[in-house]
């Protein structure tokens, strides 16, 4: 049977221990040297071990209990009424840890202790397990608890069949049915104050007296054998401006330090940030920025919603000590390399993103690729920075995504297609397959034809995994854009929440579509515009518009540029702006590059820790086919392939064939998508 090494302590100052005479359970008395700054009896200020001892533990209602027992009868009075008293002094134990580190407890029975330890593991979190006493032992390995006497006494919460019936100060009246439960331990060692601290911002201490709020969400954590509960988080308001530095001190704990949300707390299913489910709420001042992190109340629901006959957890705010060392390595966080960015990808609702340091500079570094001007437009005038890297942001938060092409500058042809536009919106489509996000393509009714038997015949390339739904919109009455957007046209449930315009008609300010020539092919195309103008209404839906002349769809975000700079721009130049306005010297290549990016940032796993919330397992990319899901020279020469076949023309020659915007394929184009594929896939 493993030994189990456990400290009684108090605050190291010049006094010589209280009591009198030494107390010996096979230990020894350790005297007044304090173990963290090694100042013999001059420090005040650090939890210093009294007494130090090794107890071989039997089962557990011969273990902790009975190690209470035996505080009570070898300890002096003056530490035991610390220690053991009823009415804690302190409630609230946030940053208090010190040299010592804080563990919540989750006690049930032995038979649900493997689908409970997996539960842990799954959603590790806001359940970071520390250790547990295992049925046949009853030991923990490395973990040397003790009441905290400068928390008070731990305090239980007990719950029959799910219901929470009480509040316990001790659990010795039940050391019968403590014999056959598992006591599990979860890790409460980071707390955001520390954070707070370290940038110099005030800690946000609740308006109350007891533990800072936590509250329930609507993100579900991984269910496993009869734990199925939501995820429960705890909040601080930030001051916008100190958002980064915020992030950035939070590595230094590693993971579990990284906030999960950045925005409003209605994204995660929170109505009111005033009106906690646990504890107490954090005032808000105006311009404060709602941060939140996973917070161990979660375990409460988890016991809760496996309904066992009888099982107990710390109560909100209660602590046991110990010494044992975080297993998790913090270095790569502690680097530039592993730092990461915060940012903004919507204004309503407000909502930030994170990302790594290196995956940023990554993707702009697409960004800047991307940007060459091959036809001499004047593109560089509309470049905005950071535009790919926030339009990606938003793309890989989507739960659904509605993608759009075609520009009929061909007016004279059937089809009057062109072949800039369909290859790139493709190349997004089939990465979005490979996240698992459900896509959509929405064209011109008199399109539908062309563009069914494109998919079809892409799905037979291996363009495409499977088949996109194609879908049409001819405008109508006021209402009509939302009412396509959303379900039964309520805003509040969107059907897709982000649209992407890849070399789409874009509406003039006279209400024409042009194309760089100035010719009119208003009778060519439907008024899908309406649905990204109605976006700009519906909270929780953004938009994206990729384009290279400025007459595309979303390039109202540059069009006094367009209008300066490029060709034909005062009369040409698009009236909707998209959210993000990705600007490239061939539309194509901004599919290319939105789709690389989504490989970047679900490889990243900053990223992919927030996205998830830091609930259910974390997705290694070797196990998604997201390499065969990127554009590649071979995919792209087949989907070219098949709009020849279809007669769609090159966009400046009206050539059928192997080339788009003038450009050939075998050159120009195959050197770029293996530009951005090399980038992309190259480890740092």
């Amino acid at each position: 049977m493993k030994a189990v090494e456990m400290w009684v302590g108090r605050i190291c100052s010049k006094r010589r221990p209280l009591g009198a005479g030494p107390a010996r359970v096979r230990g020894e008395v350790i005297g007044t040297r304090c173990r963290i700054c090694h100042l013999g009896g001059s420090c005040a200020s650090h939890f210093v071990p009294l007494l130090s001892f090794t107890q071989s533990l039997a089962p557990f209602k011969d273990g902790m209990i009975t190690f209470t027992v035996r505080l009570k009868a070898c300890l002096p009075p003056a530490i035991r009424s610390l220690i053991l008293q009823r009415k804690p002094n302190i409630r609230h134990v946030s940053g208090m840890a010190g040299g010592l580190r804080p563990a919540s407890v989750v006690v049930l029975h032995r038979s649900l202790a493997p689908a409970f330890e997996k539960f842990c593991q799954a959603n590790s979190g806001p359940l970071p397990l520390l250790g547990l006493r295992k049925p046949d032992t009853w030991s923990l390995p490395a973990l040397n608890a003790v009441p905290d006497p400068r928390a008070g006494s731990p305090r239980f919460l007990k719950y029959e069949l799910g219901a929470c019936t009480g509040s316990l100060t001790s659990l010795e009246e039940y050391t019968e049915q403590l014999g056959d439960m598992v006591a599990f331990f979860l890790d409460c060692g980071f707390s955001p104050e520390a954070a707070l601290e370290k940038v110099g911002l005030p800690t946000g201490d609740s308006v109350g007296h007891g533990p800072v709020g936590a509250y329930k969400t609507t993100v579900p954590c991984a269910a496993m054998a009869g734990f199925c509960c939501p995820l429960v988080v705890t909040m601080r308001p930030i001051p916008k401006d100190k958002l980064e530095k915020l992030v950035q001190a939070t590595c230094s704990v590693g993971n579990k330090g990284q906030p999960i949300h950045i925005g409003d707390p209605e994204l995660l299913g929170i109505k009111d940030l005033s009106k906690p489910d646990y504890g107490d709420p954090v005032a808000c001042q105006p311009g404060d920025v709602p941060v939140f992190w996973p917070s161990q109340m979660t375990s409460l629901e988890a016991v809760s919603s496996c309904k066992t006959p009888l099982a107990f957890t710390s109560a909100p705010g209660c602590t046991v000590m110990t010494n044992l060392k975080d297993t998790e390595a913090p270095a790569g966080c502690l680097t530039p390399e592993g730092i990461p960015e915060v940012h903004r990808i919507s204004q309503d609702p407000l909502h930030y993103s994170m990302a790594s340091a290196p995956a940023v500079r990554k993707i702009r570094e697409l960004e800047s690729i991307i940007a060459v001007d091959p036809g001499h437009r004047g593109i560089g005038h509309l470049l905005c920075r950071d535009e790919l890297l926030r339009a990606s942001l938003s793309l890989s938060h989507a739960r659904a995504v509605l993608v759009t092409t075609g520009f009929p500058t061909h007016f004279n042809h059937q089809p009057p297609e062109e072949t800039d536009g369909p290859p790139g919106a493709m190349a997004l489509a089939a990465f979005l397959q490979a996240l698992g996000k459900p896509v959509s393509m929405i064209v011109d009714l008199r399109a539908v034809s062309l563009f069914k038997n494109l998919v079809e015949e892409a799905v037979e390339q291996g363009v495409l995994k499977t088949q996109i739904p194609i879908l049409t919109f001819q405008g109508g009455p006021a209402g009509a854009a939302q009412a396509f957007l959303c379900k039964d046209g309520d805003p509040k449930s969107p059907r897709f929440d982000h649209l992407v315009a890849i070399e789409r008609a874009g509406r003039a300010a006279d209400g024409n579509y042009y194309n760089a020539r100035k010719m009119n092919i208003k009778h060519l195309v439907d008024p899908i515009d309406d649905l990204f103008l109605a976006t700009q209404k519906i909270p929780g839906i953004s938009s994206t518009g990729v384009g290279d002349g400025g007459n595309e769809l979303g390039m109202g975000k540059v069009k006094e540029a367009v209008k300066r700079h490029i060709r034909n721009g005062d009369v040409i130049a698009c009236d909707v702006e998209a959210d993000f306005a990705v600007i490239t010297g061939v539309s194509n290549w901004g599919g290319y590059a939105l789709a690389c990016v989504l490989y970047i940032l679900n490889s990243c796993e900053v990223h992919r820790r927030y996205l998830r919330k830091a609930v259910g397992p974390s997705r290694v990319p070797g196990e998604q086919n997201w390499t065969q899901a990127l554009p590649s020279v071979a995919k792209e020469e087949k989907m070219l392939g098949i709009l020849a076949r279809h007669k769609v023309r090159s966009g400046v020659s009206g050539i059928v064939g192997m080339e788009v915007d003038g450009l050939p394929f075998h050159g120009t184009h195959a050197q770029m998508i293996q530009k951005l594929v090399d980038v992309t896939t190259v480890r740092v």
